[in-house]
């Protein structure tokens, strides 16, 4: 039977089949919760196949939560409910305000609900009573939810995110203004300090447009220090994050410096919860889409379901594997960090994610789709590696 909040701490994970034969005789009542800024539908469904009842609405505040679990609790006498509200821009107070009262909560994956195909009509009220009677018959997905320091690290990886492509953006406004009046820059590398010494020797002949050119560098270099300033946070809050071994385990890969290290981890928490590391690659939309019926087999492009950010920085990391698999200075300076077993998965996934991007260009694949395969197939090793840093078997044959 599944564990209740209520009564056991841990909560142990069940398939669909056994949560839909289990999920009734588990909690006194399923309340569904339609969570918005401002307010939250309540719908309750009881144990049995009574038709979910709707509640009304409360503020999305805590002291009403508090006070909507308060009289629930009291109505049911004490037992264990369940409620469920769908992931989305509200975050995760709600859960762990649930959690803390006794109670069990889950988030769901909102693209994951069963949707009825006639059904056109959306409101708050259906949508409470649909997650309710949805709840109660164990058919909703629970997404992971990160515990608060999980979720501050992602804040400030997401947060350097963000000011890398303000940098970005400064960047290319400043290029298309000087391009724009044949401006042209004739070293080769640009955002150096030649570059930004140059640029001082820059004229316009009128005033206004010298005042504009220095507003556009201005920008530039603020969203750069802004940029240095994140990742100097990170770097100083990583010693005392409970997955510091994860990350300085996962860097001895190639490709994968702090950012890209941080950012995986930071996202997806412990990689070593999957059960292999096809399900892995499948959370993060690496896998290839298919559409086949009767001798058909049509397969497409990858999913791209799951963590996109994830996604993105093994695409990126994954462009390294173009280049002869070698032991650079850079890549045994990180790897000395780890252990013996962890260097070795390492160096077995270089030899064999830098031979596949090779077979893969010489059998005519676009450079693009090969550096996806190549992500797709990293994500495995990583697993395998945080599985070994976390102490959990992982069965890579780089270790035999």
């Amino acid at each position: 039977m599944k564990q209740s909040n209520a009564t056991q701490p841990a909560i142990v994970e069940r398939t669909v089949a056994q949560r839909i034969s289990a999920a009734s005789s588990v909690h006194a009542a399923y309340i569904g919760l339609d969570v918005h800024k401002a307010s939250i539908s309540v719908a309750i469904a009881e144990a049995g196949r009574q038709a979910p009842e709707f509640r009304g609405e409360i503020p999305n505040e805590p002291a009403a939560i508090d006070k909507l679990v308060r009289q629930l609790s009291q109505r049911f006498d004490g037992q264990p409910l369940l409620f469920s509200y769908e992931a989305g821009p509200c975050g995760y107070g709600v859960y762990h305000q649930i959690q803390a009262s006794g109670h069990d909560c889950e988030v769901v994956a909102p693209t994951l609900i069963p949707q009825r195909a006639g059904d056109r009509i959306k409101t708050d009220r259906r949508d409470a009573k649909m997650l309710a009677r949805l709840s109660r018959s164990g058919e909703l997905t629970p997404v992971w939810v990160p515990t608060p320091e999980q979720e501050a690290i992602r804040d400030l990886t997401r947060a350097r995110e963000d000011m890398k492509a303000a940098e970005l953006r400064a960047r290319q406004r400043l290029n298309a203004f000087l391009l724009r009046h044949s401006k042209v820059y004739p070293g080769k590398s640009k955002w150096i300090p030649a570059h930004f010494r140059w640029l001082e020797t820059v004229r316009f002949d009128t005033p206004v447009q010298q005042v504009v050119l220095e507003e556009y560098v201005d920008n530039v270099k603020d969203a750069q220090r802004r940029v240095v300033g994140l990742e100097k946070q990170m770097r100083a809050v990583l010693p005392n994050w409970s997955l510091a071994p994860v990350v300085e385990a996962v860097q001895a890969m190639r490709g994968v410096s702090l950012i890209t290290a941080m950012t995986v981890l930071a996202e997806l928490g412990d990689i070593s919860r999957f059960d292999s590391p096809r399900q892995l690659m499948a959370y993060l939309g690496l896998v290839p889409s298919e559409h086949s019926s009767g001798g058909s087999r049509r397969q497409g492009g990858i999913t791209k379901t799951g963590n996109g950010h994830v996604r993105r920085v093994l695409v990126e990391a994954a462009w390294s594997y173009r280049f002869p698999a070698r032991k650079t200075r850079i890549i045994e300076q990180r790897a000395e960090k780890t252990s013996p077993t962890v260097q070795a998965i390492a160096w077995e996934a270089q030899k064999r994610l830098c031979g596949r991007y090779r077979r893969l260009v010489a059998t005519g694949k676009v450079k693009q789709q090969v550096t996806t395969a190549v992500a797709r197939e990293m994500a495995g090793f990583l697993w395998a590696i945080a599985c070994e840093a976390m102490g959990k078997p992982h069965g890579s044959r780089a270790t035999a």
